[in-house]
């Protein structure tokens, strides 16, 4: 073994501070190429959501309907610990360029079966599956890319435009995809998403990013080795450790009253369905203020403490939500809720990919992406039985509580109190 390993040599190139921040990250062409590429595949994915459903509904019963949206979780969950692994091993840009490449061929095929012939619920459940399987691959290297293009003093910067960007996918995807229906119903829809992953390919191939220092005296590892190295490595790191767990508690404590709970508590409210619109729209105003915020400024001093702290006052207005009495208060507390948690969300991204070395970037992603998008959503049931049972308040209050907790626990973690950006 040679005197500094790979994750050594990468980490004292990752510390904070030891790279000039250079010019701001939306002048970087390379940014820019990488937020165009990342924007077009987060605009692909909430069309295919939508043709997905719609011919969902269409083709078989809401019961049907319901577990094949179900279906891409689980290849997502078991496999996202080992996407990271593809990610470190491979190259963040390959595996997201792969991914999306993989992600137009399925819906392109997609499309023409359905002009073609007429499938039955099955291709839908084969495609779900897919897509499940290429997620586990693309999320943690799409997670990990960003600190492989700028440096470091950059990375809140780059954290902020890309949650500008997802929500600009999010806002502009579902009407897109509901227009692409209406005209030429799930089949063009389909292949509307696979242009724009399509559209996400040059894009990436164009990006070039420096390689990770080579280590001649460690011979290539397996897999498993490879993925019990990189939990050593985060569970021995002082800041990426308990930062991976206040970041499992809120995902625990706000994915499922944010997901389920919404719908309940404005059926119990007589709210209806625009209830429902007013407070999303509230959450999704606010955190896109966050992210514009993170984007111009770039760098929130005591990064960690803020943190922390901005966890404590996001929980209080998670439980507002439910004890409010009108929706315009409601809808007041949605935006206050998306501005901390926006900003609490950049803050812990960009720690993350500030503190972690390169080579165990996506690892370190995989872990803290399963909790949210793996673990987090097998709550739904869990809340919406409880909200059945006890009513919405109680089941936000004890939400609110669980990011409160979070927020405590970081103050309690000194390594993570002092962690800076650079």
């Amino acid at each position: 073994m040679t005197a500094k390993s790979v994750a050594e040599e990468a980490e004292e190139q990752a510390a904070p501070g030891q790279q000039d921040a250079g010019a701001p990250a939306y002048r970087d062409p390379a940014v820019l190429r990488w937020l165009g590429a990342y924007t077009a595949s987060t605009l692909g994915d909430s069309v295919y959501y939508l043709a997905l459903s719609w011919a969902a509904v269409r083709g078989g019963t809401p019961a049907e309907a319901g577990v094949l949206m179900a279906v891409s979780a689980l290849p997502r969950a078991l496999l996202m610990l080992g996407g990271g692994v593809v990610a470190d091993r491979f190259g963040p840009r390959r595996v997201v360029l792969g991914s999306d490449a993989v992600r137009c061929a399925a819906t392109a095929a997609v499309a023409v079966l359905i002009l073609a012939t007429s499938p039955g619920l099955w291709l839908l459940a084969v495609l779900a599956v897919v897509f499940g399987t290429v997620d586990a691959l693309f999320l943690p290297a799409v997670g990990a890319l960003p600190a492989r293009i700028a440096p470091p003093g950059q990375l809140a910067r780059i954290q902020g435009m890309r949650g500008l960007a997802h929500r600009a996918g999010l806002l502009l995807g579902a009407p897109l995809g509901g227009l692409a229906v209406a005209l030429g119903g799930p089949a063009a829809a389909f292949a509307a998403a696979a242009l724009l992953f399509a559209a996400s390919l040059p894009l990436l191939a164009s990006l070039r990013m420096p390689r990770l220092p080579a280590d001649p005296g460690r011979p290539p590892g397996t897999a498993r080795r490879d993925l019990a190295e990189g939990l050593r490595y985060l569970r021995g790191h002082r800041v990426l450790a308990p930062l991976v767990v206040v970041t499992a508690l809120v995902d625990l404590g706000v994915v499922g009253p944010l997901n389920v709970g919404l719908a309940l508590l404005a059926e119990a409210r007589g709210w209806g369905a625009s209830g429902i619109g007013w407070v999303l729209a509230g959450f999704g105003a606010g955190s896109a203020l966050a992210s514009l915020l993170m984007g111009v400024r770039g760098r929130i001093p005591a990064a960690g403490l803020t943190l922390t702290w901005l966890l404590i006052p996001g929980a209080v207005c998670v439980a507002a939500l439910a004890l409010l009495p009108s929706l315009a208060a409601a809808v007041g507390a949605a935006v206050a809720a998306g501005v901390l948690g926006g900003l609490s969300g950049v803050l812990c991204h960009s720690l993350l990919q500030t503190h972690a070395a390169p080579a165990f970037l996506g690892r370190v992603t995989s872990v803290s992406t399963l909790f949210s998008l793996g673990v987090a959503p097998l709550t739904f049931p869990l809340t919406g039985a409880a909200i059945g049972r006890w009513g919405p308040g109680p089941v936000f209050v004890a939400s609110a509580a669980l990011c409160a907790l979070a927020g405590v626990y970081g103050l309690c973690r000194p390594a993570l109190r002092r962690a800076e950006l650079p």
